[in-house]
């Protein structure tokens, strides 16, 4: 309403009472473009740049024009630097406006006209088009157009700040654009290396705010401008949007997101640690994730083979623990940052979600779950085992069970099955129940193997369902005391001087049944009887007498004395 008001009045005052020019008592204006948004109008003492086109009433020839000069006017309004009617007719005008202000001889250069430009009793007419209106008192106008809505760091004096900008003239001409040159602004704030306007405007900016600030000339590049790009008394206008911000005294910040209960254990220096992560820039922007691979980022703690912040924000971690680490570029990549991938000063945030952990020096962990009250026999080297299993990764993630099948087999001492699985198998009763952990170099070490990922802690539930024992390696049966001396009489069962192989299977299964023997598990039995026979039968007619019967350990004792011979 006061603008309406405003502009009424002042048309009041420069109507002119008749449309001939020498009856012309004020200046006449003519507004015949007007923008839809006036924030400002012109008033005294203010400066203004504006161009123009000056030509006579009479016969529209021109006497002067900025346009031609290639360099708008620049004065101040209402205090004679201008002649009258000018400092009349550029009142409560509008940047972007375009005005034609005719002015009587009497509010011009009068009946004297001046330097052979103006004739005595010239009534001009100026066609002007403002771009720009300032004060000596106006400050840095601030205009917040979007803000995120977390904010929990604003900028100060000292910060360093990379921003997006676009640059404009207060008439809208653009100057300058980070976007055009698809890179941000960087600098450090209320150090000088900004226009005193800007420093100020991007003071307690959050990351992620646009702002529009307002700069007038003499908080910017004052009278000589900048170059041919920024006229001189121009005020700037830029469009921010903050990107990044730190200080270089900031240390890492680590935001713990979630812990998991029972955490026992957590990372030093020396540890061997795989994790998933989200690596984004202050302001959300993604630049890398170990997710999109499928797979996770490994390395060790604290040894420097990651950026300096990550080595830090990997100490104390549990297993499953997820944490958000902000970290500052000196601690990461620093001015230089990462080819296309990461800009130089660059704050960088990572998600990460721990998977599992162990040092190089970790024996593999067991836990008895379950131990029958009887335990009399337990598993160990050569024996023959079945047993039922879940192997998991240490997030739960389920690799292998065997619930869904009989029980896995195997002869401990084989290497058929990973040692750390060897080692959380021995000592069992039939019926315990263990929970095991192995690290990566008692199972499948950094390579990984069907299904397991590389340098993965592997975790077992275990249950002993069966137990045969065993024999030792290269052997496939095996005395439990001393054999009988002599062997042979007690190999011949019906005493006719001869064996033959359905006696010494007989003979055989006589000793494993009474337990004075014991045939090596998970092989036939027939088989192997047949096999022994055949080595004692020398001359292979079917039966064993007892000259053919000698002992590993006479053949071995006859052929040292061949040797001495």
């Amino acid at each position: 309403m006061e603008l309406v008001l405003s502009s009424l009045l002042f048309f009041l005052h420069v109507l002119a009472v008749s449309c001939s020019p020498g009856l012309l008592v004020d200046v006449v204006v003519d507004r015949y473009e007007i923008p839809r948004v006036c924030p400002r109008e012109v008033q005294t003492e203010d400066f203004i740049r504006y161009h123009f086109n000056g030509t006579f009433f009479a016969d529209g020839k021109k006497f002067d024009s900025s346009h031609d000069r290639g360099k708008a006017f620049i004065s101040q309004v209402g205090l004679g630097r201008l002649i009258t009617g000018m400092d009349r007719g550029l009142q409560g005008m509008c940047v972007n406006e375009r005005r034609r202000i005719t002015i009587p001889p009497h509010l011009a250069f009068g009946s004297i006209g001046t330097g052979g430009v103006i004739p005595p009793d010239a009534v001009l007419v100026y066609d002007v088009l403002l771009l720009d209106i300032w004060n000596t008192e106006d400050k840095v106008q601030i205009r917040t157009i979007g803000k995120p809505a977390s904010c929990k760091r604003t900028t100060v004096a000292s910060d360093f700040v990379r921003y997006h900008y676009n640059g404009t003239l207060l008439s809208g001409e653009a100057f300058d654009s980070s976007y055009s040159r698809n890179t941000t602004y960087d600098t450090y704030l209320g150090k000088g290396h900004l226009i005193k306007g800007m420093d100020e405007g991007l003071l307690g900016m959050c990351v992620g705010e646009r702002r529009i600030v307002i700069v007038p000339p003499f908080l910017a590049y004052g009278e000589s401008g900048y170059g041919t790009v920024v006229p001189p008394q121009a005020t700037l206008v830029f469009e921010v949007l903050l990107i990044d911000v730190f200080n270089p005294k900031d240390d890492l910040i680590v935001e713990v997101k979630e812990v998991p209960a029972g955490c026992s254990r957590r990372t030093v220096t020396g540890d061997y640690i795989r994790y998933h992560y989200n690596g984004t820039f202050q302001d959300g922007t993604p630049f890398d994730s170990s997710y999109q691979r499928n797979s996770t980022y490994n390395t060790y703690i604290g040894m420097g083979y990651v950026i300096r912040g990550m080595d830090k924000a990997l100490q104390g971690l549990c297993i499953g623990e997820k944490r958000r680490v902000t970290v500052p570029p000196h601690m990461a990549y620093g001015e230089e940052g990462v080819g296309d991938l990461i800009p130089g000063s660059a704050v960088l945030v990572f998600d990460i979600h721990v998977i599992d952990f162990h040092n190089p020096k970790d024996p593999v962990e067991v836990k008895v779950t379950h131990k029958p009250q009887e335990c009399n026999v337990t598993s160990e080297a050569d024996d023959l085992i079945q047993y039922r299993y879940n192997c998991s990764l240490m997030d739960g993630t389920l690799l292998y069970t065997s619930d869904h099948d009989s029980p896995s087999t195997t002869t401990l001492g084989a290497n058929t099955v990973i040692l750390g699985l060897e080692e959380g198998l021995s000592g069992m009763c039939v019926g315990e129940r263990r929970e095991v952990v192995i690290p990566p170099h008692w199972g499948h070490g950094e390579n990984g193997a069907g299904g397991v990922p590389r340098s993965a802690v592997l975790f077992f539930e275990l249950e002993l369902v069966g137990l045969q024992k065993g024999v030792p390696e290269g052997f496939m049966f095996v005395w439990l005391g001393d054999d009988p001396d002599p062997l042979f009489p007690a190999m011949d069962l019906n005493n006719d001087k001869e064996v033959p192989l359905e006696e010494f299977s007989s003979f055989i299964m006589i000793q494993v049944k009474e337990g004075k023997g014991r045939l090596r598990p998970g092989v036939d039995a027939d088989s192997i009887i047949k096999d022994m026979f055949n080595n004692q039968d020398r001359n292979k007619d079917g039966k064993i007498v007892e000259d053919e019967l000698k002992l590993e350990g006479d053949e071995e004792s006859e052929r040292v004395r061949r040797d001495e011979l």
